[in-house]
């Protein structure tokens, strides 16, 4: 499908998960505006090599997703705003009472309050538009939990709910909002801590890559940045036009158990 004239705001872009969406909805024609909380040159060349791939327009737009006000501006930036997804994240791993207050704070405002006040500076211009695509990336920990991750479990399951209310308030007015939900995807964060992984359990990498990393990935095999992508593009399409206010899982089975 194409989604040439349509403009994707990306956040959390610049590597894994939301540069491979990025590519993904910009293999399919849409202008895409790549964000993060740095503005390095390293970041405007990403936009480049995304544009110059692709062929569409591509540019890179600095905002600090934990706070609301950057959040809103990023789309009053943007210009244009057909296609949004919610997507950057942080991670913190504590017991619940050594977890600490600042981590707890920043986790929420980044993975879960940065989707509301994006979301509430998009939806105008699609109901104007009559059209429009609401991607919340939430996680399986989303649809269910691990210990240890609290703020982050919370925050997922909390990105499910909102996009349940955005669906139901945008219901009819060609506007869609979803949540994909993936499990481990090979991204260079999740590539860098093999290595710690292989030491502290003293496996080889396909072993731990199988036994500690995919315990709970039942096919066993990480899902890939371009797959996750693939399904934001789907989402977009006229055939997922009645879709919407649910999940999509991409993790090998994670969710099934």
């Amino acid at each position: 499908m194409s989604l040439a004239g349509k403009t994707a705001i990306v956040t959390g872009s610049t590597s894994g998960i939301g540069l491979g969406i990025a590519k993904e909805l910009a293999r399919a024609g849409a202008s895409v505006v790549l964000n993060s909380f740095t503005d390095s040159g390293e970041d405007h060349a990403t936009a480049r090599a995304v544009a110059d791939e692709h062929g569409v327009a591509a540019r890179y737009v600095s905002a600090d997703m934990s706070d609301p006000e950057a959040c809103r501006a990023l789309v009053e930036r943007a210009g244009a705003c057909d296609i949004l997804v919610n997507n950057a994240g942080i991670q913190h791993v504590a017991r619940i009472e050594e977890f600490p207050p600042a981590k707890w704070d920043a986790i929420i405002a980044i993975n879960l309050s940065s989707a509301f006040h994006t979301t509430a500076a998009a939806l105008p211009g699609m109901k104007a538009a009559g059209w429009g695509r609401v991607l919340n990336i939430s996680s399986a920990h989303g649809l269910t939990a691990s210990p240890y991750k609290a703020a982050y479990v919370a925050a997922k399951h909390g990105i499910v709910g909102l996009t349940k209310t955005t669906a139901l308030e945008v219901a009819g007015q060609g506007i869609t909002a979803n949540a994909i939900c993936p499990g481990y995807v090979l991204t260079p964060i999740v590539e860098s801590q093999i290595p710690d992984q292989m030491k502290t359990h003293n496996m080889d990498r396909e072993t731990v890559i199988k036994e500690v990393m995919l315990a709970r990935q039942p096919s066993g095999e990480f899902a890939t940045t371009e797959q996750v992508g693939g399904t934001a593009v789907f989402l977009c399409s006229d055939a997922a036009a009645q879709i919407t206010g649910t999940t999509i899982s991409v993790d090998g089975g994670w969710t099934a158990l």
